[in-house]
């Protein structure tokens, strides 16, 4: 028996055939202009946010320079105090990392999913976990703090999720 080779123009229709019916597939070009969108969000996320915060650790110095009694008395105030002060460095830091982030971005060589996992949970946390602070220092109940810290553990939770999705594809 003799096999039947495919001449040049069969295999060309063959091809041609499959990948019409391959599912599309993002180019690099798709994949580059993705992940200079998100360098730009986190760029703009945490500069911004750290002007915000940075301006927050202003004011809550301007309150300590003018004795103001809401802030500085002794008692439930020392609650304000501490979840204000946790708030602003939270914030803070938070912010840097985004811009970390945004600047490792072309580095990392993520893949699509977990970079968009990553992106989304790092931009959550940033708003959450000082959000949580700063509203739970606003209105407090004694020696607690109100009801907005209840936003701090979903914050923390997108924080790790966030951090551990770079962190596994680091070094590959």
């Amino acid at each position: 028996m003799s096999q039947h080779k495919p001449s040049r123009r069969e295999r060309s229709e063959q091809t041609a055939q499959q990948a019409r019916n391959a599912p599309a597939q993002p180019t690099s070009r798709d994949i580059s202009a993705q992940s200079t969108l998100e360098e730009r969000r986190h760029y703009r996320l945490g500069w911004w946010s750290l002007f915000l915060f940075v301006c927050l650790g202003i004011l809550l110095e301007g309150l300590l320079a003018f004795r103001v009694g809401w802030y500085l008395d002794v008692g439930d105030n020392e609650t304000h105090r501490l979840m204000l002060r946790l708030g602003h460095a939270h914030g803070t830091l938070l912010s840097v990392l985004n811009i970390a982030f945004a600047a490792s971005l072309p580095r990392l060589g993520m893949p699509a999913g977990a970079r968009v996992l990553a992106s989304r949970c790092l931009a959550a946390a940033t708003l959450l976990v000082p959000g949580g602070f700063i509203l739970g220092g606003l209105i407090t109940h004694g020696a607690d703090p109100g009801l907005g810290i209840i936003l701090l553990p979903a914050g923390a939770v997108l924080l790790l999720v966030g951090i551990f999705a770079v962190a596994r594809h680091t070094g590959k």
